[in-house]
């Protein structure tokens, strides 16, 4: 009882933390945003460039990429130089790569994105694999998990802006120019016109797309580079915004807490594969990640494919499942007072694992209702299984962090497995788009497993 007294009453954060903890606080929703205004860009991407969800899912593939390949490398650098410098990286990297979408868009070619996504995201690695560890060293260590995930709350205003701005900026004029082509293709092909609208409620914009192309692939091709600009431009906004904070970052003294000593890589790479709780944390990690990603890339497939809802308004129920992981997020770290960090994990990826069998099996609004809230379950989910993790794990953190920030690869691999279910017209009976959401099940089973191996940490 006096462990648990004593933990409930442990400072969050100290005065002398207080100030880099708020700065660096602020980094949480720059990755938010990145993050979510591109999940939508995969259908946007696939309607826009004539590509099938599987090449669009591509999409997330160097998005996530990027998380990998250069978590390490970041961990190396924060390690030799200093948290500050490492946030300093990744700003510069995060601006380069929103800043590369201006030549891509002058194509028309996919790769050019792809590019700009992947040296974004080496950016948003090092912000990451700083920003976290940084934020787990402010402090007294038995309220660190409660700090992360304290700092982590404000990652889904960034996603909000980023879902709300997706909506706004791009996929509302999108579908303006859905509309365009309809228009044209009436003109052009009224047999066509008529097949593609026989039922109003489903119509398959990147079908009538196709039509245009095929038959008038000079308005098509107007059509199209006015798309791609309207695409680019919140990437250059975001490249100014994310410029002038690593130019404050550039300017305010900070503490370094850089690691003292030299160190050894083998030595620590042998440390962290040796300690079990570690190591399964990034198998967690990585299943979570993909559910995340999943659950959030697919809602608009989901509303669409089943529904027959149009993508602007198909956001929207994005940005209502956000608006729930941020409001989860907060109880959810007030609960981390009363629950252990494992217990409640295993209680909110049994919660998971009940929404998204509704979403197989419940048709109609009801399995987009349960879509929409497995994000409550979601919330804690990120920062809990790091915290655990990195429990004690001393002068290994940086390299630590950085193995937990490639985990994010799940957000590469799982998102193609199941747009190449969702491209199937039908899958043991029900329709491919329904039954790949078996899959989002099965990281939440992994993630279950792990809370409840860890349930008796005090923190």
């Amino acid at each position: 009882m006096a462990q648990n007294d004593s933990y409930n009453k442990a400072k969050m954060v100290t005065r002398d933390y207080l100030l880099s903890f708020i700065l660096v606080t602020l980094l949480f929703p720059l990755w938010g945003f990145a993050n979510d205004i591109t999940n939508p860009m995969v259908r946007a991407f696939s309607k826009v460039l004539l590509m099938s969800n599987f090449e669009g899912s591509l999409v997330q593939f160097a998005f996530y990429g990027g998380y990998f390949a250069m978590a390490f490398v970041a961990a190396w650098f924060i390690k030799t130089h200093s948290y500050k410098n490492g946030i300093i990286m990744g700003l510069a990297l995060y601006a380069t790569g929103a800043f590369l979408f201006f030549p891509a868009s002058t194509g028309h070619a996919f790769w050019p994105f792809l590019i700009s996504y992947f040296i974004l995201t080496c950016g948003l690695s090092f912000l990451e694999t700083s920003a976290n560890p940084y934020i787990l060293s402010m402090g007294d260590p038995a309220t660190a998990t409660r700090r992360l995930n304290f700092a982590q709350s404000f990652n889904p205003m960034g996603s909000l802006l980023g879902m709300f701005t997706a909506q706004q900026l791009i996929l509302t004029r999108l579908n303006t120019s859905d509309n365009l082509a309809l228009t044209r293709l009436e003109a052009l092909d009224p047999a066509r016109y008529a097949q593609l609208t026989a039922n109003p409620a489903k119509i398959d914009f990147k079908a009538v797309r196709e039509a245009v192309n095929a038959i008038d692939p000079a308005s098509f091709e107007a059509l199209r580079t006015t798309d791609l600009v309207t695409i680019r431009n919140p990437y250059l906004a975001i490249g100014a915004v994310v410029l002038a904070v690593m130019i404050v970052f550039m300017l305010v003294r900070m503490p370094s807490r850089q690691s003292s000593g030299n160190f050894n890589l083998r030595e620590t790479i042998g440390r962290l594969l040796h300690n079990k709780r570690y190591c399964e944390g990034v198998i967690a990690q990585f299943f979570y990640v993909g559910v995340q990603i999943m659950c959030w890339t697919f809602i608009i497939h989901y509303a669409e494919m089943e529904l027959g809802i149009d993508n602007s308004t198909a956001q929207k129920y994005n940005i209502l499942a956000m608006l729930i992981f941020l409001c989860s997020r907060f109880i959810c770290t007030f609960l981390l007072k009363y629950i252990r960090p494992g217990q409640l994990l295993k209680y909110l990826s049994f919660g998971g694992m009940a929404l998204v069998l509704g979403v197989v099996f419940i048709k109609g609004m009801a399995g987009l209702w349960c879509l929409v809230g497995v994000s409550a379950c979601m919330s804690l989910m990120f920062p809990t299984i790091y915290g655990i993790a990195l429990e004690d794990i001393g002068q290994d953190a940086e390299f630590g962090a950085a193995g937990l920030i490639m985990a994010i690869l799940g957000g590469s691999v799982m998102p193609p497995l199941q747009a190449l279910m969702i491209d199937q017209p039908t899958i043991l009976g029900m329709s491919g788009c329904r039954f790949s959401f078996f899959l989002p099940f099965i990281c939440f089973v992994v993630i279950a497993i792990y809370g409840n191996r860890n349930r008796n940490l005090e923190r």
